[in-house]
């Protein structure tokens, strides 16, 4: 077991919309559709972000929150890892509300600040200019709530600087119960990009036994996957990331669940296969379902 690969389904991350891929779910019965999709087609993990119902923007409107996770919850055995990014913009405080109101099994942990930007990456274009800030008292706080209540922290990593700091604030603040587990973000303009070099950079930081998945965003997401699977990391899919199947005739998903599908086939391809949620969770050592 020790050796499967745990498949995380992104569903609609911060920036996707359904005019990018209407099978973006906003509305509960949305989610509870794809939910129930990913896990049959192999999925492990569902990764939230909260969406407003009507308009798709981010939110952690408390309504919304709660027909979200109930329509998730009650269709779908697999893990829940809660983001604490929310969007670009939200404050602190509001990112905060997912680990307040709830208590799921992950949550996102975000140890660097970092330029997150949307650029047109043949003209050069700068469409979108943000700062995604997250100060070490941030982290640390973030941290403290999600120990106290027994969530297992994905340090999500844009730069390898990134992994330095876990490995600094959880020698001092005890961020996570050992294996830490970190999420190595590429392709978003601003933070690093993918190369065999900087993946091997990273793994090459990362604390001894730790656990980590591959995110790729944009087309640099199969690239993530191939990796991933060969190098005995764990796979993150889905809309959150991108929004097409294949890369070359730029054919839109179905679904997130059409990801799964694919991570599912390229990880049987190098001898890996797909870990139920409840073998993910002794993979990373999550307290037992129900504690």
């Amino acid at each position: 077991m020790t050796d499967k690969v745990v498949i995380t389904a992104g569903l609609t991350g911060a920036l996707t919309r359904k005019q990018h891929n209407p099978a973006v779910p906003y509305r509960p019965e949305e989610w509870a559709a794809e939910v129930r999709r990913c896990e049959e087609a192999g999925a492990a993990i569902i990764a939230v972000h909260f969406r407003e119902f009507e308009t798709g923007e981010p939110t952690v409107d408390s309504v919304v929150m709660k027909e979200t996770m109930q329509a998730i919850t009650e269709n779908c055995g697999c893990i829940i890892n809660l983001s604490t990014g929310v969007g670009l913009g939200a404050t602190l405080e509001e990112r905060k509300q997912p680990i307040l109101q709830y208590r799921p099994e992950m949550a996102s942990l975000n140890p660097g600040s970092t330029n997150f930007c949307l650029v047109n990456w043949r003209s050069g274009e700068i469409v979108g200019d943000f700062t995604y800030e997250n100060p070490f008292h941030a982290t640390v706080e973030f941290g403290r709530i999600m120990r106290e209540k027994k969530i297992k922290p994905e340090m999500e990593c844009f730069a390898p600087s990134h992994i330095e700091t876990v490995k600094f604030l959880h020698q001092h603040y005890d961020l996570s119960p050992e294996p830490l587990h970190f999420g190595l973000v590429f392709g978003v303009a601003g933070a690093m990009q993918f190369s065999h070099t900087m993946l091997s950079a990273c793994l090459n930081l990362l604390p001894q036994n730790a656990t980590w998945v591959g995110i790729g965003i944009g087309p640099v997401c199969y690239k993530i996957m191939f990796a991933a699977a060969a190098f005995g990391g764990h796979i993150r899919v889905g809309l959150e990331d991108n929004v097409r199947i294949d890369e070359t005739s730029k054919q839109l998903s179905k679904g997130s669940w059409d990801q799964v599908e694919q991570a599912v086939a390229i990880s049987r391809i190098v001898g890996r296969e797909a870990a139920s949620p409840d073998e993910a969770r002794v993979i990373f050592g999550l307290r037992a379902k129900g504690a």
